[in-house]
């Protein structure tokens, strides 16, 4: 009966195998070890509730299996919960540390499961470490055990299971100087992708395969780290990279089961030359574990706006205005040019970086400065673009005798573009509309002391940048896989708005305790970006000198994104009809993701 659980432990020769045990026979040949446990006190671990006094009796005996048979009868999830906190506390006091971390990975109020992993966390097992010998070839056995029962199945390769030997694109420098590194309308198949995509039929054997559409539960995602945080385990590289999702484009809610799933394009991924993990086969960046914990805090703890912004020094402008009207009084000639920009350059200085609603050091809000300003390195005409965007400079025209533009500022930056949202009438399932990112732009006027005025307008040729450069966002996002991944913080930002918009998380009581814990949950952190190179230059049109310069940054706020207006409906209730006639066929327990 012990190996018929779907979550087996296994003692064998000093070495821990946790692993789903479908059937006996799975473990043929192997040496099981079972240690009987009795003759302490079991404390009663659920407040008033207490324990059922067969429970009671079965862990005085240290028979933890029956126990377990008894609880999986229990429909109230409550007393479930209490009972399965109670074995738990049995097993950890038994020296049963992984049993007792699994059977507390069941428990299915997610703050209530958060209270237990944190007491079993750091609990030494008891009677320290067990024998053997000191100098035991763990690690042969382990690789014949993984190389022959169920080879995909193992976390290393982005599977459940567990197996170890029991103890016995930018570069930001220490200054903070950021650097560029060389090189819902109607819709019948909504429900039905939502339908298929409860069903486990393919199962989840391996992560790095090509799949058209892969779901991610982002509740089970987090329970899965939450048990790795407590066996004192990072998060597997599956989890790192979200299954390899490349893109999302179904955001799936299934209340009766408390999921709230993310599903796209997936496969493979590696790291390209810049070092981004990207797709094997598409190249595409693939979604971030690190910046969908960011994003999804700043949802569930802020007000969902985040962004930073790119701007020049007020008394370096004031300066570079002073030295471009002194230098207009005499022409410059050809042999001064490399003299009077290095001039220009050294009295603009460099430019002053900000990020708000998410923490500067993070990966996530690395990427937002990153992007933009490469954006603007493509509009001063500093790097390529694609086929239909032309540079800012490249696009000035200038009759002989016209005077050419005003040293103003150009303001360039990104936001949210997503047409609308797609959603069932029941707004269980919704599909992510439009290309997803934007330019915006402005005119910015500058006074005699280098402040800029909002004009809230633009110039035909600033509008005309900014309006190419959205046109063909796929195309440079192609060419530059960092707006790829602009793209995916902006959909995961989305994402996190119709959840909290939906109250999805109230609605299935997920509180997501763990990932909003900064220690517990802990992303990596760099260098937070303080300052910039200026993004200047200039163009000689009919012996004079245009100079042009540009601020802006990235603003995300998907608030106004999940308006009634912006919802389309299916009005005639197919979508709704086809979803209620198929009850949803749960993944493995062990699964947090599938195909």
């Amino acid at each position: 009966m012990l190996h018929q659980r779907l979550h087996g432990i296994v003692l064998l020769n000093h070495v821990i195998v946790s692993r789903p045990c479908p059937r006996p026979s799975a473990y043929l040949l192997l040496l099981l070890v079972i240690s009987a446990v009795s003759g302490f006190e079991i404390a009663a671990f659920g407040g008033d509730e207490g324990l059922d006094a067969r429970i009671s009796a079965h862990l005085s005996a240290g028979e933890f299996g029956p126990a377990r048979q008894i609880v999986d009868q229990v429909n109230d999830a409550g007393r479930r919960d209490a009972w399965l906190r109670g074995i738990a506390e049995a097993q950890m006091q038994a020296g049963s540390r992984y049993a007792s971390l699994s059977t507390a990975f069941d428990i299915r109020d997610d703050q209530s499961r958060g209270q237990v992993m944190d007491a079993l966390a750091g609990h030494p097992i008891a009677g320290g470490p067990r024998g053997g010998a000191a100098l035991a070839d763990f690690d042969s056995l382990i690789e014949l055990i993984t190389a022959t029962i169920a080879p995909d199945s193992w976390d290393d390769v982005g599977g459940p299971g567990a197996i170890e030997s029991f103890p016995g694109g930018v570069f930001v420098d220490g200054s903070g100087l950021l650097k560029r590194v060389g090189s819902a309308r109607i819709d019948p198949l909504l429900t039905t992708v939502r339908t298929a995509s409860s069903s486990s039929a393919s199962g989840n054997r391996d992560v790095r395969r090509k799949a058209a559409l892969r779901k991610v539960s982002l509740t089970r995602l987090e329970q899965h780290m939450q048990l790795q945080w407590a066996l004192g385990r990072r998060p597997t590289e599956a989890m790192q990279k979200m299954a390899g999702l490349q893109e999302i484009q179904y955001l799936l809610f299934y209340p009766e089961t408390g999921d709230i799933v993310i599903a796209g394009p997936a496969g493979d991924w590696q790291p390209n030359l810049q070092g981004r993990a990207v797709s094997v086969a598409t190249g595409r960046p693939v979604l971030q574990l690190d910046d969908l914990v960011v994003v999804l805090r700043n949802s569930f703890d802020g007000d969902g706006r985040f962004g930073c912004s790119i701007n020049p020094v007020p008394e370096n402008v004031a300066a570079v205005q002073a030295y471009s009207m002194e230098s207009a009084k005499n022409p410059i000639k050809p042999s001064q040019r490399d003299d009077w920009l290095r001039g220009l350059r050294d009295r603009l200085g460099r430019q002053d970086i900000s990020v708000f609603g998410i923490d500067p050091r993070t990966r996530a809000a690395r990427t937002l400065v990153e992007a933009d300003y490469h954006m603007k390195l493509i509009g001063m005409g500093l790097e390529d673009g694609t086929p239909g965007v032309t540079s800012y400079l490249d696009s000035i025209q200038v009759a002989e005798g016209d005077k050419p533009p005003a040293l103003d500022v150009l303001r360039w930056w990104f936001t949210l573009n997503f047409d609308h949202v797609k959603t069932t009438k029941a707004r269980d399932a919704f599909q992510l509309q439009g290309p997803g990112v934007k330019v915006l732009c402005e005119n910015e006027m500058l006074t005699e002391r280098g402040e800029r005025v909002h004009t809230g307008a633009s110039d035909e040729l600033n509008q005309q940048f900014a309006n190419s450069f959205t046109a063909h966002f796929d195309a440079l996002a192609t060419k530059y896989p960092v707006y790829a991944e602009l793209r995916n913080i902006f959909s995961i930002a989305l994402v996190a708005a119709v959840i909290r918009s939906e109250d999805m998380a109230g609605r299935i009581d997920w509180k997501a305790n763990h990932w909003r814990h900064a220690e517990r949950c802990q992303v990596e952190l760099g260098v937070a970006p303080r300052q910039v190179e200026t993004v200047i230059n200039h163009r000689v049109i009919n012996r004079k000198h245009i100079v042009v310069g540009v601020s802006g940054g990235v603003a995300v706020d998907a608030n106004h994104f999940v308006s009634t207006r912006n919802f389309k409906v299916d009005n005639y209730g197919l979508m709704q009809a086809s979803r209620t006639s198929s009850e949803p066929q749960l993944p493995p327990r062990d699964a947090w993701w599938w195909d």
